[in-house]
């Protein structure tokens, strides 16, 4: 299977067999319903999160009513080679996953408006003392006679966050099958209750340090 939808419920922490602290994302990842299936193509759509019908628009509501299935509040088509053996009904769950998997993991990132250099960069500041007129300002940022013009891709304030990001190579830490929770090292992108892409990495040995 390649993966599942789930939602970021927070970080904490938990203590590996060594008493080792692990910092740890923990996410309710699915369960998750086959909506269709194209075999020929190998995709497949799901569907996650639970959805009042009335909530729904009509086309949704009726494309739901027309399969006679529960209705879902997130759906997204995965492609991955097996995909034809699945039904639709099927409900996908995280016990796919197993503690020492690899997981690739796409989420929204916090939106934080339009922000400057120092924010959105890390760029130095200016002097903060001794009457300087500018302290957090972005300064020069053109050049002198060569090439007389502001360089393309410079780093400049702007809109920041709230952009599809992935974080590769997250280790599984522990997975809690009757919870549908799921443990992985670190972070991942975005807010308490986004949604997150889980999926499986495509190298499964731990990233260098």
């Amino acid at each position: 299977m390649a993966g599942l939808l789930g939602r970021k419920i927070g970080m904490t922490q938990v203590f590996g067999e060594n008493g080792e602290m692990v910092p740890v994302t923990v996410i309710e990842a699915g369960p998750c319903t086959v909506l269709e299936v194209d075999g020929e193509r190998n995709e497949l759509l799901m569907g996650f999160g639970e959805v009042k019908p009335g909530k729904l628009k009509k086309p949704r509501r009726g494309y739901f009513e027309k399969k006679d299935l529960p209705p879902r509040r997130h759906l997204k088509k995965f492609s991955f080679a097996g995909a034809g053996e699945y039904r639709p009904g099927q409900e996908i769950l995280v016990d796919i996953f197993k503690p020492g998997d690899f997981l690739d993991v796409t989420g929204t990132t916090k939106g934080r408006g339009y922000s400057g250099t120092v924010r959105r960069w890390n760029a130095s500041r200016w002097p903060m003392t001794h009457g300087h007129p500018e302290h957090r300002r972005t300064g020069s940022i053109g050049s002198s006679a060569t090439p007389g013009r502001v360089v393309k891709g410079k780093k400049m304030p702007g809109h920041y966050g709230c952009a599809r990001q992935t974080v590769q190579n997250l280790k599984v830490v522990e997975v809690r099958p009757e919870e549908n929770l799921l443990l992985v090292k670190g972070a991942v992108p975005g807010s308490a209750a986004g949604l997150l892409v889980i999926r499986r990495a495509l190298k499964k040995t731990a990233p260098a340090q």
